[in-house]
């Protein structure tokens, strides 16, 4: 099936004269509906073997819709036009109906008529999502099979605890949370197994005002596209883990992003990682879109020659991009996405003794980057029950590194590759709650993939391997930080990012055109010292600028007229502290240098004068 949904302010129409012989009659020709979510179908023969699966799927796609956008009505509107393979009119009529029925039990529904000719208006509304076309297929039909173990996910039984600062493993039911209220919101979200959202979470706004990124009409939800400012941003967290994993020893490769999916271990690694794929066929053949950068890794290593005097070895990959086919109703902006930036760390160890130890310093640099960004968090530990059992002073060293009690899962019995795990997790301003940084130790791909070093007495064995992520998705850290400023904001803070990470630094705004070179030369000098500094030169107020950059959560505002050209000294509106001071320009650029420390930096993203800069939202 082919549809095109179109969020509208409102449709009409009218039917003029059967197409079909078939055509369903009708008393009454005209139709019309306000704040509508027009749904356009065209039923396609691959729909023939599945009816009732796709009214299922099509069904769930308007609810879904229907409820992000606000409409008030549905329109279903039978369009051949939009497909040049269309099913038998009796099966489209079929899915039409069935479809009508099922909203109709909750939504204000008009179906427009079956097999006639029709005249319609509408006006889009124009927004991101007011637009947006999907294909959709009998299950039967569906590439985007799930593997058994995200089957053996739906079906896992997990038993919940909370591990505390003394070794005492708590039920859940039975740990006082009164000091740890987010540790509780983590909880309580991770046992609901919940991930869809039901409201937008408040970063989304936030990533639009400010033009970092936006949703992508042009290709699948979950895609997004990044504007200057968010990309500058992305680009300094890229550098900042990239560095902290060279600093580790870590070796960065490049690997392709389709694999051939009849490749003898890729076909089998996909029943054992929990994640919905993209597949693609090239000619005869069949591929999938990495949702990991392991593929490319356990490959190469497989054709290496690998010495115990190797171990620990660790190669990375900084994946653009990572793709994973995720529910729709889990998509939300930045928390969630098909399409991610996934910094990938694969250690390999020659036995579990040597697995803990570099775990634990994969643990403790992924605190340090946690720490860096300023985010809170809360930390679960995912254990298979005997593991768990035979390294219980493991799990408590893990505990006492952060300071605070973690949440902890336990199974039965394995039901992946790795037999423990852990998770730095943020909670948004919706409760949900979103894993950042993490490290696995897996016991099963080394051999899966033959991968072997040499021992000390020339044996071939297969090592121990961890996978981790220090930073997670940087996609997502640029969601926590936003979440984070919005939470900021409800506390009475001002909200901001990082300084490090804020597009601009320095914004100058000098009082008249008589300034403007003592703008630039101020400009000069503080890029020279590695700032990003823009200058307001708009035919504004003063006040309206100020109240533009504090809109803009620029860190540090200067107003440049005839007493700042003649003193030297420059009065400096300090957004973290709300509060002004009064300085010169080396003092400023001391201060601000300390701050920052030796956080990586790239130059403005945009020109530096706003007049000449565009608008992207």
């Amino acid at each position: 099936m082919r549809t095109l949904l179109i969020h509208s302010d409102y449709l009409r129409f009218e039917a003029r004269k059967k197409a079909l012989k078939t055509a369903e009659e009708i008393e009454e020709k005209k139709g019309e509906a306000d704040n509508v979510l027009v749904v356009f179908i065209a039923s396609e023969k691959p729909d023939e073997r599945n009816p009732e699966s796709v009214i299922k799927q099509l069904v769930s796609e308007v609810k879904s819709l229907y409820q992000k956008v606000n409409a008030e009505s549905i329109v279903l509107y039978p369009y051949a036009h939009l497909s040049s393979n269309l099913s038998s009119p009796a099966v489209a009529k079929k899915i039409i109906d069935g479809t009508y029925g099922e909203l109709h039990k909750d939504y204000k529904v008009v179906k427009a008529p079956f097999g006639w000719y029709k005249s319609f208006e509408l006006r889009c509304k124009g927004h991101p999502l007011s637009e947006l076309s999907r294909t959709i297929l009998p299950e039967d039909e569906r590439e985007d099979k799930e593997s058994k173990a995200l089957a053996a996910e739906e079906k896992l039984k997990s038993y919940w605890y909370i591990l505390d600062l003394d070794g005492n493993l708590v039920k859940v039911d039975d740990f006082n949370f009164r000091e740890h209220k987010n540790l509780k919101k983590f909880t309580d979200y991770e046992i609901s197994g919940t991930r869809a959202v039901e409201l937008e979470p408040p970063h989304v706004k936030y990533m639009r005002e400010h033009e970092i990124a936006d949703y992508e009409p042009g290709s699948d939800p979950g895609n997004l596209r990044w504007y200057p400012k968010g990309s500058l941003i992305k680009r300094l967290l890229e550098e900042k883990v990239s560095s902290m994993v060279s600093d580790y020893g870590g070796m960065q490769v490049e690997t392709p992003i389709m694999y051939d999916i009849s490749h003898p271990q890729l076909s089998k690694y996909l029943d054992r990682f929990p994640a919905r794929q993209y597949r693609l066929k090239s000619g005869d053949r069949e591929y999938f879109l990495r949702f990991a950068a392991c593929f490319g890794q356990y490959l190469i290593k497989k054709d290496m020659v690998i010495s115990y005097k190797n171990l620990p070895l660790k190669l990375y990959e900084l994946s653009h991009y990572s793709f994973r086919h995720e529910q729709r109703g889990e998509l939300a902006g930045l928390r969630r996405l098909r399409a991610f930036t996934m910094p990938d760390m694969h250690t390999l160890v020659m036995d579990m003794k040597q697995a803990k130890k570099e775990f634990l310093v994969q643990y403790k640099l992924s605190l340090e980057w946690m720490e860096s960004l300023g985010l809170d968090y809360e930390v679960g530990i995912r254990f298979v029950r005997d593991f768990y059992e035979e390294n219980k002073d493991f799990a408590d060293e893990l505990v006492k590194a952060v300071g605070k009690p973690a949440l902890v899962e336990l199974w039965d019995e394995r039901p992946f590759y790795f037999v423990m795990k852990f998770e730095f997790n943020i909670v948004d301003a919706l409760g949900k709650a979103s894993a950042l940084s993490t490290v696995q130790i897996d016991i099963e791909n080394t051999e899966r993939f033959d991968i072997s070093y040499t021992d000390e007495e020339g044996k071939k064995r297969h090592p121990l391997m961890l996978h981790a992520s220090l930073s997670g998705s940087i996609d997502r850290d640029v969601y926590a930080l936003l979440e984070k400023a919005y939470l900021d904001s409800r506390k009475g803070k001002k909200p901001m990012l990082p300084l490090w990470l804020s597009p601009t630094q320095v914004r100058l705004l000098p009082l008249s055109d008589e300034f403007m070179d003592l703008a630039n030369d101020l400009a000069d000098r503080l890029e020279k010292n590695n700032l990003r500094v823009d200058i307001d030169d708009r035919n504004e107020s003063v006040g309206k600028k100020i109240r533009e950059a504090e809109k803009e959560w620029i860190p540090l505002i200067i107003v440049l007229g005839a007493k700042e050209a003649e003193s030297g000294k420059y009065t400096i509106r300090v957004r973290e502290r709300n509060e002004q001071v009064e300085q010169s320009l080396d003092e400023l650029i001391n201060e601000v240098r300390g701050e920052i420390g030796d956080e990586p930096f790239k130059p403005l993203p945009l020109s530096r004068k706003l007049s000449t800069r565009p608008r992207f939202v």
